[in-house]
C-alpha cells in the first residue's frame, strides 16, 4: 500500500486566516464578541479556503463492526449487540437518528463486520469485510490485507458521500477498548488512561480490562507501522473511517469526529497524512474520561459537554448547529458587503487535491 503523504494540503493561510480575523473584529464592533464561535469560524474558512464558507448536503456516517476481544468479556457492559444497534439506528430507535433527521444530517450505516446478518436497508451500506475481527490478545485481529480492503472501502465512500461535511462515529461491542489499543501504541499513552470511564467504572471491570489488554499489548509489542498497528489492534469500523477521512480531508472538507473509535481512525489517518487532522472538529457522546485523553492527544476539546452517556454520533448531531452558526458569522450577518470577496486581495484560489489509491 502506498500513499503520497503530501496529498492532504495544511490549511494554514496566514494571509486568509488574517483576513477572516479581521472580517470577525468587524462583526464584534456591533454585535459583541461571540466567543468559542469565532476560532470555529476561522477554521471553517482555513479549511474551505474561503472568507465565506459554506455547506452543503451535510452526512453522518455511522461505521459498525464487532470485535474479537467480546471473547474476553470485553465489552460485555454494552446495552445492546451490534446489529440490533445498526437496527435502531436505521429504524429511529435511538437519539442521534432523530437528532440528525431534525437537524438536516444525512445518516447512513456502514456495516464494516457486523458478526450477524444486518437486513437490507436503504441507509445501510454493505461493506462488510468479515464477520468481526479475530481476538487481539491471541493474534492480529485482521490480516494486513483486510486493513488495506477496510481501508480502500472507506476511500470509495469518502469519494462517493455527497456535500462537503461528514461525521464519523464508531459502534460496536469492543469498540472503544480496541480503539484504546491502537491510540495508546500510537501515541504513547497508558491504556488504562484511555479505557478508564471513571468514579463509578467497577474495580472489577476496569482491572478486567486490564489483563486482557495488556494480553493484547504484549502480544503484539513489536508492532509499529500504523497500518500494522491498525491490524493488530483495530476494528473493521476504524479501518473503514481511515479511508473516509483520507478523501475528506484530500477534499478540504470538514470531518466531525466523536467517540472514541472516530479518534482512533484520525490517529492513524494522522499517520498517514498528518494534515488530515487540520479538518476536523470535535464532538462527545459521552462523558468517559478515556475520551478527554483521547481528545488531548489532538490538543482538542469537544465542542459541546452535555455529560451524555448516549451512542456516539450523537454529540455531532447537537453540535452541528454551532458549526451551522460559526459559519453563518463570516457568510450571512450583513456588514455592508454582500456580495462581498471570497478570498482577501492577492490570493489565488487553491484547489481540494485528491489522494492517491492504496
Amino acid at each position: 500500500m502506498s500513499l503520497n503523504r503530501s496529498l492532504i494540503a495544511p490549511t494554514s493561510n496566514p494571509l486568509l486566516e488574517q483576513a477572516l480575523r479581521d472580517k470577525l473584529k468587524r462583526r464584534s464592533q456591533t454585535t459583541g464578541e461571540l466567543g468559542e464561535l469565532e476560532p470555529l469560524a476561522v477554521r471553517l474558512g482555513l479549511i474551505q479556503n474561503t472568507l465565506k464558507p459554506r455547506f452543503r448536503a451535510p452526512q453522518i456516517t455511522m461505521f459498525a463492526a464487532d470485535h474479537g476481544l467480546a471473547v474476553d468479556g470485553v465489552g460485555a457492559t454494552e446495552r445492546q449487540s451490534t446489529s440490533k444497534l445498526v437496527n435502531s439506528l436505521l429504524t429511529s430507535q435511538l437519539p442521534v437518528s432523530v437528532f440528525a433527521r431534525i437537524q438536516g444530517l444525512e445518516m447512513s450505516v456502514v456495516d464494516c463486520g457486523v458478526a450477524e446478518a444486518v437486513a437490507p436497508h436503504a441507509r445501510l451500506l454493505a461493506r462488510k469485510i468479515a464477520h468481526g475481527t479475530r481476538n487481539a490478545r491471541v493474534t492480529s485481529a485482521m490480516s494486513l490485507d483486510q486493513a488495506h480492503a477496510a481501508i480502500r472501502a472507506g476511500m470509495e465512500i469518502g469519494d462517493a458521500l455527497p456535500g462537503n461535511v461528514v461525521a464519523c462515529a464508531g459502534i460496536g461491542v469492543g469498540s472503544v477498548e480496541s480503539s484504546a489499543l491502537v491510540l495508546s501504541r500510537l501515541s504513547g499513552t497508558h491504556v488504562p488512561d484511555l479505557v478508564y470511564s471513571g468514579a463509578d467504572m467497577p474495580d472489577e471491570e476496569f482491572e478486567h480490562l486490564q489483563f486482557v489488554l495488556q494480553g493484547a499489548q504484549t502480544r503484539h509489542k513489536d508492532v509499529a507501522d500504523p497500518v500494522e498497528v491498525l491490524a493488530a489492534f483495530g476494528g473493521f469500523e476504524i479501518a473503514v473511517m481511515v479511508g473516509v477521512m483520507l478523501v475528506a480531508g484530500s477534499k478540504r472538507h470538514l470531518i466531525i469526529t466523536d467517540g472514541m473509535p472516530a479518534c482512533a481512525a484520525l490517529m492513524v489517518a494522522s499517520c498517514i497524512a498528518p494534515a488530515v487532522t487540520d479538518y476536523c472538529v470535535y464532538c462527545r457522546s459521552h462523558s468517559h474520561l478515556g475520551l478527554d485523553h483521547a481528545l488531548a492527544l489532538f490538543h482538542a476539546s469537544a465542542l459541546l459537554e452535555l455529560g451524555m452517556e448516549s451512542t456516539d454520533g450523537t454529540g455531532a448531531t447537537l453540535a452541528w448547529p454551532l458549526v451551522r452558526s460559526a459559519a453563518a458569522l463570516l457568510t450571512e450577518v450583513a456588514e455592508g458587503e454582500d456580495p462581498g470577496p471570497t478570498l482577501p486581495a492577492g490570493m489565488a484560489t487553491v484547489s481540494g487535491s485528491a489522494i492517491s489509491e492504496f
